[in-house]
């Protein structure tokens, strides 16, 4: 198997299973009031570093085929069919989300034009006052879907570095990531409308995204290759280092150091300091499952977690709206977190699965027969015009 036909990466799946639940449960914790400054709210009110996570994957998902073809391999897909695999991926049950929410959750009644176009087209997080209850979770997937805008851009700005070249994409890269840290306290002085903030917006996550193109460059580089190559190589592959690592990094994300868990207002350098740490832990989490051969996480790979994985996206967009639902029909009072959790986790995933059967899997596969008949045609094209040139040649 070469470094560009490994496109699916099973234990992935699993990480995306475990960081969706990973927000669900912080979303619990908060609206249960249990991120109330003790040690155990403090952990569950940090579980919003799954998103980093989701970024990290998304950076190195999508970044692998540029740094495949960035050392001869095949080409990555051309800029059109990226941005339409992008949006069949995203936005089918993402619409549909939103058209639930606001016209039917008492907790988005009210929403006027200028929320609704928000929300729609994901640009809420540049709009005043348009994250609105149900849909406040969507504010990282407007930052993912920046990210999708600019990633055909950059990697047009790394086209030079190939072949021999290549060497220097790791280090370009992680001197993107160290630049982009001083976002913030540039963003923080920027005279925008109440409402708004510019710290939240994409180049201030770009380290959680640069964390999995690093990834995507080294495991091109390592593709194959059984044994660790160096030092660096065997510590990233080990979990029996790694994930203490996460665990370190992921305990001092508790801490002051990450800026509160609550709801108040952050700081530059606490907010600094969680892209920090996100993206080390994103990197710590991710390293072993893509540097190594597949199949060395069960668990992960299991069909429980696989079946997760694919319904993580729509856990995602869903949790929150079914989150008021379970309020609304159970009343349980504030602190109720251990018994709203389990019932949230459950009824989220079955509208995820059924979200999933419904909506996301037959807009997957419009658009693969959309694809085969487009490919069919061109064929087609290419064969007549063969044709006709042999019966051109022949006739002269």
């Amino acid at each position: 198997m070469t470094a560009a036909q490994r496109a699916f990466f099973p234990a992935l799946e699993g990480v995306r299973a475990v960081a969706a639940l990973g927000v669900l449960t912080t979303h619990v914790a908060f609206q249960t009031n249990l991120v109330d400054g003790s040690p155990l709210g403090a952990v569950l009110g940090r579980l919003d570093m799954a998103v980093a996570v989701f970024f990290a994957l998304s950076g190195f998902l999508l970044w692998r085929p540029h740094a495949v073809a960035a050392r001869g391999g095949p080409a990555a897909a051309s800029i059109r069919r990226y941005f339409r695999h992008r949006v069949v991926r995203i936005w089918p049950a993402y619409v549909v989300v939103v058209v639930v929410v606001l016209s039917l959750l008492p907790v988005a009644r009210g929403a006027d034009l200028q929320v609704w176009l928000a929300n729609l087209f994901l640009v809420q997080i540049y709009v005043p006052y348009t994250l609105t209850g149900g849909l406040t979770q969507m504010w990282s997937l407007a930052v993912e879907v920046s990210f999708y805008a600019v990633l055909p851009f950059v990697a047009l700005g790394f086209a030079r570095l190939r072949g021999p070249r290549a060497r220097l994409r790791v280090p370009v890269l992680l001197g993107v990531g160290l630049l982009s840290l001083v976002w913030a306290p540039i963003a923080a002085g920027f005279p925008l409308t109440a409402g708004v903030s510019a710290t939240g917006w994409l180049p201030g996550h770009l380290p959680w995204f640069v964390a999995g193109m690093v990834l995507a460059e080294l495991s091109v580089i390592w593709h194959g290759v059984s044994r660790p190559t160096n030092g660096v190589h065997r510590l990233l592959v080990d979990r029996r280092v790694m994930l203490p690592v996460a665990l370190v990094l992921y305990v001092a994300a508790c801490t002051p150091l990450a800026g509160p868990t609550g709801l108040d207002a952050v700081s530059s350098s606490a907010f600094v300091g969680k892209m920090v740490l996100g993206a080390l832990l994103g990197f710590a989490l991710l390293a072993p499952l893509v540097l190594a051969p597949p199949g060395r996480s069960r668990w992960l790979e299991s069909a429980p977690m696989q079946a997760l994985g694919r319904w993580s996206y729509a856990i995602f967009i869903w949790h929150l709206a079914v989150l008021s639902v379970v309020f609304a029909l159970f009343g349980f009072a504030s602190g109720a977190f251990w018994l709203i959790w389990p019932i949230t986790v459950v009824l989220s995933v079955a509208v995820a699965a059924a979200s999933y059967g419904f909506i996301e899997e037959p807009a997957r596969q419009w658009l693969r027969a959309y694809e085969s008949r487009r490919s069919q045609r061109r064929s087609g094209q290419a064969a007549d015009a063969n044709t006709t040139l042999i019966a051109t040649s022949a006739g002269s």
